[in-house]
């Protein structure tokens, strides 16, 4: 998927579901172009409506605007692939084997969907499964307004309407793949400016784009180059410090993070210091974790996921009822929070009323 983003065409991914639904539909007298007219104007449409509200990454309108060409592009080549295998089965197999391998190449489409929606929004595997899991609802409308739909679709396919449709709004339809070009055109520009042996920013961004694929190990690649190029990279290390804390190393991620502290301790509004806590306490040290966290919230007292990991160093610590007062603290930062804000940080909220549940009274 991180291929078809960087080098894919969304007039490409088009013609190949026309050509695979054309040659897959010889001889049944169904509409070859119908599949990919429900994937552009309904599925990827209700995906992009999903992540917005799921993954909480922007208004469905801003959405709509920088993501639909590189989400349709990406779910045309995965519906392209998973039709690919059903051609020969229509050709050879018996009804029955015929839909087994139906349902299969269905299981395999949705696989790859939710690696589209993955790649194209960076979102965590839970979320993505959510919104792949529930892209079946769009379909429910079309199968209820079967009949009006494909009146519209038989007035798109006309040559006339295509002709004023291009003539009228070709502009509007043009941009629909801006998303894609524009993400294509800012890779080529970082990797044009990376082969500069000393151009570590251009290392570093292109490891942001890895990171937000969850291709980790392209990403720890470049962030490494960029510490290679220039040590004071601050901004590589704390994202290597990420990963291994996400990846569950947290020795490394704590080496880097002290590198982080070293170089610069106020980094990303302090939140080093939170980062620090956290993998602190994974590795069992609370007291330290509790220095580092008071730290941070003295700077940052509304942050709710600071306050539920300083509230979880004072439970090691053995301190439950200033735990209590964390745990609170940050399900109150969290419910005064601006709504936009309460979307992002709502688990720490959700986490914390569960931890307080459980210390005793």
């Amino acid at each position: 998927m991180g291929e078809i983003l960087d080098r894919g065409s969304l007039l490409y991914a088009s013609l190949s579901a026309l050509v695979v639904m054309l040659v897959l539909n010889t001889g049944r007298g169904l509409s070859f172009y119908t599949p990919l007219l429900i994937l552009a104007g309904v599925y990827v449409p209700g995906l992009l409506v999903l992540a917005a509200l799921l993954g909480r990454i922007g208004s469905p309108a801003a959405v709509f605007q920088r993501d639909y060409s590189p989400l349709l592009t990406s779910v045309a080549m995965a519906f392209s692939a998973a039709v690919l295998p059903l051609i020969l089965a229509a050709w050879t197999a018996p009804p029955p084997i015929f839909l087994l391998i139906a349902a299969l190449a269905l299981a395999y489409f949705m696989v790859l969907v939710f690696l589209a929606v993955r790649t194209v929004f960076g979102l965590g595997n839970g979320t993505s499964a959510g919104v792949t899991a529930l892209s079946w609802i769009p379909l429910v409308a079309v199968v209820f307004l079967w009949a009006p739909i494909s009146m519209l679709l038989h007035l798109i396919a006309s040559p006339f309407f295509l002709f004023y449709a291009f003539y009228f709004l070709g502009g509007e339809l043009s941009n629909l793949g801006g998303g894609l070009r524009n993400r294509q055109h800012f890779r080529r520009m970082l990797d044009a400016a990376a082969i500069n042996p000393h151009d570590g920013e251009a290392q570093y961004q292109l490891g942001l784009i890895y990171q937000q694929r969850h291709q980790y190990t392209e990403a720890i690649r470049r962030f490494q180059a960029a510490v290679a190029i220039d040590p004071t990279e601050t901004d590589a290390h704390f994202q290597l410090g990420r990963i291994a804390r996400q990846q569950d190393r947290p020795a490394d991620a704590l080496a880097h993070f002290q590198t982080v502290l070293q170089q610069d301790e106020k980094h990303s509004q302090s939140e080093i210091h939170r980062e620090m806590g956290a993998v602190l306490l994974v590795l069992g040290r609370p007291e330290e974790a509790r220095r580092e966290l008071a730290l941070y919230i003295d700077r940052r007292p509304y942050d709710p996921e600071g306050l539920y990991y300083l509230g979880q160093a004072l439970e090691q610590l053995g301190q439950p009822a200033q735990a209590r007062e964390m745990y609170s603290a940050a399900v109150e930062a969290v419910r005064t929070a601006p709504r936009y804000r309460r979307r992002i940080v709502g688990r720490w909220s959700r986490l914390a009323q569960k931890q307080a549940g459980k210390l005793p009274a």
